[in-house]
């Protein structure tokens, strides 16, 4: 498949705003672009600068160019308040975008024992302890440089230790690293859902990459899949942005963990951490740490036993 790319450069007070309105076309979100910043960026991430590049990639297919049209007229709009340039356009070819990708993408040691590394890399200074996953996460989020990645891997290395046939829900799951990981810390089970089918495929084939698919299931769902289904879980892998987190809690996910579980919330940043653990009061359960990792936050909480 190809993709049109769009892009817009703009001052750091347009960015946001220019980032929500791509946010409703891009395929898993938009990218920010700034010297020295990390690869993986949502949109709530604005760093401060002068010049900002705001980018997102959808499908080139029959939709395109309507999408192109809807586009120009947001960002038409949003011109009457800030001063932009027209938007670009340019078809990228799908093995183009992922040469280009692998560029930016490199090894990386998290925790005590994990190493994310990309599957066309080697491993230079593996040690016997390591618990590899190796990832082509193609156009889903997830490959380990992003901080709510990061702070989700070394949470779930802590808890799973020790803690024998854990099942783990991976809701959210983009490129599946965040249930691969479970399974190869030892949970006994993981069902992983996201909404974009692509997303699913992404984790499906890095499932096979670390050889564990007879333990994880991967499907395209969300809570509202569960919410009919009588399954419940040991532990709870959330890594989406706070605002998502907040209608999840409201809309029951407390009810899909198991009394005496464990959820990991991350995605969100420092100033949303106090409402986000609202909404975890609300849905059931208790918020018992938070770890941070610059502006992010994760978040820890429990569900009481009965």
């Amino acid at each position: 498949m190809d993709w049109i790319e769009v892009f817009v450069e703009v001052d750091g007070e347009a960015a946001e705003a220019v980032a929500d309105v791509l946010q409703r076309y891009g395929h898993q979100g938009v990218v920010i672009e700034q010297p020295g910043f990390p690869i993986e960026v949502w949109p709530d991430e604005i760093p401060p600068a002068d010049r900002l590049i705001v980018r997102a990639y959808f499908p080139a297919d029959e939709r395109a160019e309507d999408a192109k049209q809807r586009l120009r007229e947001a960002l038409w709009h949003l011109g009457r308040l800030y001063p932009m340039p027209e938007p670009t356009f340019n078809t990228v070819r799908d093995e183009d975008w992922a040469e280009a990708w692998k560029k930016h993408y490199h090894p990386v040691r998290l925790g005590r024992r994990l190493y994310i590394r990309p599957e066309w890399s080697a491993i230079p200074d593996m040690r016997p302890d390591d618990i590899v996953l190796a990832l082509d996460p193609g156009m889903a989020f997830g490959t380990g440089t992003h901080p709510t990645t990061q702070l989700c891997l070394i949470a779930a290395e802590e808890l799973l230790a020790g803690w024998p046939a854990v099942d783990v829900l991976d809701l959210g799951c983009g490129s599946g690293i965040l249930g691969i990981a479970a399974i190869k810390l030892g949970a006994r089970r993981v069902l992983a859902l996201d909404t974009d089918p692509l997303a699913v495929t992404s984790a499906q084939e890095n499932a096979a990459r670390n050889g564990i698919t007879d333990q994880i299931t991967i499907q395209q769902g969300s809570l509202d899949t569960l919410r009919a289904s009588p399954r419940h879980f040991d532990l709870l892998l959330v890594n989406i942005l706070a605002k998502v987190i907040v209608e999840m809690c409201d809309q029951g996910l407390g009810d899909v963990l198991r009394e005496g579980g464990k959820a990991v919330f991350s995605g969100i940043i420092e100033d949303q951490a106090d409402d986000v653990e609202a909404a975890l009061h609300r849905a059931g359960l208790e918020p018992y740490r938070r770890r941070a990792q610059g502006d992010w936050v994760l978040i820890e909480a429990r569900k009481p036993p009965l």
